[in-house]
């Protein structure tokens, strides 16, 4: 997994970049940040914080995949109690394992945009070198693939698509998040559908059920819409960068309403399976989950940049207990 210096071949002039900072607004103390962090995420040598560490690795996004693991187990119908060493490795995994190695392989790559987008973040900030960023990473994945033997020797096979996932996302010489229409894509398989997928086979250490699979994958797309919110808080180094993010393509009112309507187009396909299967409690509160998330959405177009944080914290959130009830409705 080779992580080259620079993923840009003609990396932009700090003064171009300064005069299109100018152009977007940016305050005269922030572009001073902005240009500091610039000189710092391609510093020779090797730094480390150790209470950089932590954040490089972004806790906040280790729920998803952590919580995916658990819904597919819980889809399953076993007993967990007979299986919470599974469980129990498996978030493990999902989480602070093969997401943070997503994340800090991610920094590595987008470092320079982060550099506008974040320059408080470690690589930017100074507090970790590349070459540092790069060890944190490699470490993560080692361990990782310790923890998957420990659950299932084909988990192994799991966490290595994982990895090559990751690097497509983030790395050349693919750098799907070029596209957000294909990296949202890698980033909703990888986050829910194989995490969900591998709690399922983790489990049953066997082929997982048709409806398991099929709210796999339909969870996995609708999380492209949650992808297109994160992306919001982007936009302008994104656009500096020429990072095509949904919002960057669209526009941030359409890209709000195509997240939305993905979101809610995967919950239904998902109420319906329930409706198929004869779950109807369950189908009674997804539907109630759906609904409670349309006046927040309604909000959010309104004033897509400031509110997809809000969103995120909020109408997310009933999309992902919506996973679980699901989950627990097919179980057999």
């Amino acid at each position: 997994m080779p992580m080259k210096g620079r993923d840009t071949p003609h990396p932009e002039k700090p003064q171009g970049i300064t005069e299109k900072l100018l152009q977007s607004g940016v305050s005269s103390s922030r572009r001073k940040i902005i240009e500091q962090a610039l000189e710092n995420v391609n510093k020779p040598g090797f730094r480390i914080e150790p209470s950089a560490i932590l954040p490089l690795m972004k806790p906040v996004t280790w729920f998803p995949p952590m919580w995916a693991f658990a819904c597919g187990v819980v889809s399953t119908g076993k007993n967990i109690t007979d299986n919470w060493s599974i469980l129990l490795w498996g978030v493990l995994l999902a989480g602070p394992l093969m997401c943070a190695m997503s994340q800090t392989m991610n920094d590595y790559f987008d470092r320079e945009v982060d550099a506008i987008n974040e320059p408080e973040r470690p690589i930017p900030a100074g507090k970790i070198s590349k070459s540092a960023s790069w060890l944190i990473t490699f470490a993560l994945i080692v361990t990782g693939f310790l923890v998957a033997y420990t659950i299932h020797p084909y988990v192994v096979v799991i966490a290595f698509v994982g990895v090559l996932m990751s690097h497509a996302y983030s790395g050349p010489p693919i750098r799907a998040k070029r596209n957000g229409w294909f990296g949202n894509l890698i980033v909703g398989l990888a986050y829910e559908g194989v995490a969900w997928l591998t709690g399922s086979f983790a489990i049953t250490q066997g082929v997982p059920s048709g409806k398991t699979i099929a709210l796999a994958i339909i969870f996995s797309l609708g999380a492209h819409g949650i992808m297109t919110l994160n992306d919001f808080k982007s936009v302008v180094g994104d656009t500096i960068r020429k990072v095509a993010s949904i919002p960057v393509q669209l526009g941030e009112k359409r890209a709000a309403i195509l997240a939305a309507i993905i979101m809610d187009a995967a919950q239904l396909s998902a109420i319906t399976i329930l409706i198929v299967n004869g779950s109807i409690t369950t189908t009674v509160i997804a539907l109630i989950l759906l609904v409670a998330q349309l006046p927040m959405q309604k909000v959010l177009i309104a004033n897509p940049r400031e509110k997809a944080v809000w969103y995120n914290a909020f109408g997310t959130l009933l999309y992902v207990l919506s996973m679980m009830v699901c989950a627990v409705g097919i179980r057999p």
